[in-house]
């Protein structure tokens, strides 16, 4: 089953190191005020550092950054190359491919070491056939000079790529070329291989030049029509359907100012900013000389667009940072990863939100932050306080009005901007003096070592690359930020403030398992954090009346039902009324600094009576599978006749014994063994129809499970038995049109397709299709899939159609 991931980012956790070390630093820092931060004030403070133990201080900082390094290490490419090789000689392309990535994101570069390694991940390419970047990455290997000696087997792979692509004549110059190659160097012995090769090559490339292949037509899938769009002539990226309202209680948010259909995009946006998500750690584990082989988010995606990647560009003056062009990587640099480079470390160490509030002055320039945080001094435009200067905002307001509202510019146009991102609520005077006093900590040494390591100027941007050398020898002698930094740091403060109730958690449908299977099990995970400042325009609800998709760095937002014109548009941050109680959501939105007053929270709390959350995902009765219920230690039967009763702790620790079961079974799945995953997991099922409700969340997932591992042993009718049992659970939760029953008639479409169930796999993509649109658009990758498998089956002879 698929769960759908928390839209808006929650609180960010430090690591128990970090959190030890900002800790550690409370003592010895004073704030410039008394009591600290005072909840009228209009400035976000600095703290002054006592110099007593500062040395320590960074010493330990210094220590935990070498948990998570960023430079290159050409023994580690060693390593990793060598891992690539035994990987390939296994046919293990993919797992070869990455690892000659990350060998090449530790060499030099323009060493000859770096240019094995692109010519090495150009053979993993050519047998996976990808045969466009197969040629790319061999001319990245000879423009970083590879070896004159090793060039015949390049040319030959080259030769090979162009055939397949039917670039006949180029694959002819190259042939040429290596023949050449060949008889100058004379040792034909040497090249004996090639040679037979370079003949079969030149028969092929004889036959296709007799027998051209028929160019192919398009797929007789009919792609979806492009939707209409109006953009909002008053707020950027906004459709013309919605407008900019204020009130005390609400804030600013978006109402719908016509009828507004189901499906139909709301929003579309690109991140101002955002920052990948690491993931795991691949550092090296206390001092030992083997590497981590896993991919993370970090090897899978463009650091900057936030493209899948294939085969990766790397920085040149890190490992971390890895591009899918030399376009991104350059524009990149030239944004912000010169200033960034060097404090890789650093960045890993303090947490994703000190990365977006860096990156994020950064791309606004210091010309922009300084107008605004010196603006921010003045009485007259509190940025805390909108609600002084917020009226009402319509499409139809001649201009004026809008003027008042923080974060549009002078015309009165709101728009994703820097200036309408610094005026979202940094909510202050709401964060505990501890929260803001250790983000304050994060902040001076992250500027600390900015003006230490003489980037002061690179984040100015008052100097050109080619000055920072210089700018390095001359550093301040005293620790002091200077008065830019200290209205940097300022910016950076409120940016990561901010973050709590304002980041946006960019999510990707990302495979389970190996991906090579006829069935494709995904889930929604966590890419990056990023700046969204139209998106954040949106109020939350438990039950929300838009759906948020992600396609790289840009956010679409679309009506998941029908809205009426003055109805105001929502997005749920996270805690939706169908995964949990009431109590919990709310819990989770206090950091939000707001109290839910949804329909849902209301019925609720109101009622006073069980949500369906908690009925449906309780305990029964061993005996007579009645519900147990009872808010004490002790669950007793809710069957009058049935005295049974059990302890509370008893029956959660089977449920996390049961749950250790099945991730057992999914792990002997995925190294094959389908035959032990299937008998634990009926086992697993057995069990826990003895104390789960039928409707349990957990009991869907395990026929979900099981769907997948008898698809695995093309047994096609159990795989659909299993997953419309799923599907039916599903539905009971999260609804007959939600994205989770979407996803899960989209898995049954394909176990149908490849059972050859014709007409039931037609009916189920119509179905998957009119709930995936409505979620994530006509153009996505999941419709384009069922539009051709549509086309596929709709191709087959009648007398088949018929029968089936």
């Amino acid at each position: 089953m698929c769960s759908v991931t928390t839209q808006t980012e929650s609180v960010e956790s430090p690591s128990l190191e970090i959190f030890l070390w900002r800790q550690s630093c409370a003592t010895r820092i004073v704030l410039l005020e008394q009591g600290g931060w005072t909840r009228n004030s209009k400035r976000i403070l600095l703290p002054a550092v006592s110099h007593r133990s500062e040395e320590d201080e960074e010493a330990a900082l210094v220590q935990l950054c070498h948990r998570a390094p960023t430079d290159k290490k050409p023994e580690a490419a060693s390593w990793y190359r060598e891992q690539g090789n035994q990987e390939f000689k296994r046919g293990r392309y993919q797992a070869a491919l990455r690892l000659y990535s990350k060998a090449a994101s530790h060499e030099l570069p323009g060493s000859p070491e770096v240019s094995v390694c692109f010519a090495n991940r150009s053979a993993a390419l050519l047998h996976l056939g990808h045969f466009e970047v197969c040629l790319e990455d061999i001319a990245r290997a000879e423009s970083h000079g590879y070896p004159d000696r090793l060039l015949p087997k390049v040319l030959l792979r080259k030769a090979e790529c162009l055939l397949c692509l039917g670039r006949l004549q180029d694959a002819q110059d190259v042939l040429r070329v290596l023949e050449s190659k060949i008889a100058l160097d004379g040792v034909m012995t040497t090249h004996l291989t090639r040679l037979k090769k370079l003949s079969q090559l030149k028969v092929q490339l004889g036959e296709k030049e007799r027998c051209p292949e028929p160019a192919r037509g398009e797929h007789g899938g009919t792609r979806g029509e492009p939707e209409i769009w109006e953009e909002n002539s008053r707020i950027s990226g906004a459709s013309s359907s919605l407008s900019l309202s204020f009130d005390a209680e609400r804030g600013r948010h978006l109402v719908a100012s016509q009828d507004i259909v189901a499906g139909q995009s709301l929003v579309k946006e690109e991140a101002f900013v955002s920052v990948l998500c690491p993931g795991e750690s691949l550092a090296l584990q206390d001092g030992d000389t083997a590497w981590d082989t896993r991919a993370t988010n970090a090897d899978l995606y463009c650091h900057r667009c936030l493209r899948q990647l294939l085969a990766s560009v790397p920085c040149q003056g890190c490992s971390y940072a890895k591009y899918c062009s030399q376009d991104c990587a350059d524009m990149a640099w030239q944004q912000y990863h010169r200033t960034e480079c060097s404090l890789g470390a650093l960045l890993l160490t303090l947490g994703v939100f000190c990365h977006v509030a860096l990156r994020t002055v950064l791309l606004a320039g210091f010309a922009e932050v300084s107008r605004l945080v010196e603006g921010s001094h003045h009485g007259d435009k509190n940025p805390q306080s909108p609600e002084g200067n917020c009226r009402p905002l319509s499409e139809a307001d001649a201009g004026a009005g809008s003027r008042g509202v923080p974060g549009c510019d002078s015309s009165g146009r709101y728009q994703s901007s820097y200036q309408a991102l610094f005026h979202l609520l940094p909510h202050t005077e709401h964060h505990s003096p501890e929260h803001k006093f250790l983000c304050t900590l994060s902040v001076v040494a992250l500027c600390k070592q900015l003006q230490a390591a003489g980037l002061e100027a690179a984040v100015l941007s008052q100097e050109s690359p080619q000055q920072w050398s210089k700018a390095k020898t001359c550093e301040k002698t005293s620790d002091e930020l200077s008065p830019e930094l200290k209205t940097v740091a300022e910016a950076m403060l409120r940016h990561v403030l901010q973050l709590q109730c304002n980041a946006q958690a960019i999510t990707v449908m990302q495979e389970l398992g190996p991906g090579d299977g006829a069935v494709v099990d995904k889930k929604p995970v966590r890419l990056a954090t990023g700046f969204f400042p139209v998106l954040s325009l949106l109020n939350h609800s438990c039950c929300p009346n838009t759906s948020v998709s992600f396609s790289g760095t840009a956010a679409t937002v679309r009506a998941a039902q029908p809205i009426s014109s003055g109805q105001e548009v929502l997005h749920c941050y996270g805690p939706h009324w169908c995964r949990m109680r009431v109590a919990e959501r709310q819990q989770l939105l206090s950091q939000y600094f707001f109290k839910c007053r949804c329909p849902a929270c209301l019925e609720e709390l109101e009622s006073g009576a069980k949500s369906v959350v908690s009925i449906r995902n309780s305990f029964c009765c061993p005996k007579c599978q009645a519900q147990m219920q009872g808010e004490e230690d002790t669950l007793c039967c809710s069957n009058e006749a049935c005295a049974t009763s059990a302890s509370r702790d008893h029956l959660s620790g089977r449920l996390q014994d049961l749950q250790q079961q099945i991730k057992k079974a999914l792990d002997l799945l995925r190294i094959g063994k389908a035959d032990q995953a299937v008998k634990m997991l009926l086992k697993c099922q057995m069990d826990a129809g003895t104390f789960l409700s039928p409707e349990h969340l957990l009991m869907g997932e395990m026929e979900d499970h099981l769907a997948q591992v008898y698809a695995t042993l093309g047994k096609w009718q159990e795989a659909a038995r299993h997953l419309k049992k799923s599907i039916e659970i599903v539905e009971m939760h999260h609804g007959p049109s939600s994205v989770e029953t979407g996803h899960e008639l989209f898995k049954l479409a394909q176990i149908l397709f490849n059972g050859f169930a014709v007409s039931e796999a037609l009916s189920t993509i119509q179905r998957a299709e009119g709930i995936l649109s409505v979620h994530f658009g006509p153009q996505s990758a999941q419709i384009q899939e069922l539009q051709e498998m549509k086309a596929c089956l709709s191709e087959l002879p009648r007398n088949i159609l018929q029968r089936t």
